[in-house]
């Protein structure tokens, strides 16, 4: 796996667990439980939405930043 592809995923769990923490927040405030698969439905998108984010911008802002790509194929 590439190091870009890994951040990525790395970026996609902390962006999931951010989400069921704060989800956790609103239901000790008293909020309305709405059930285990609405909760793991909107986790996985917004797990899949901070993955391909994740990569997008590091893709676009990594370069800008000097940090240089590796070439397909080099394994570093």
């Amino acid at each position: 796996m590439r190091p870009r592809q890994k951040s990525a995923l790395l970026w996609g769990a902390v962006g999931a667990l951010t989400f069921l923490v704060l989800h956790q927040g609103y239901l000790l405030a008293d909020g309305n439980f709405l059930g285990v698969g609405p909760v793991a439905a909107v986790t996985v998108v917004v797990f899949a939405g901070t993955v391909l984010s994740a990569y997008y911008v590091e893709g676009r802002v990594g370069p800008a930043l000097g940090r240089r790509q590796p070439p397909e194929g080099d394994t570093e």
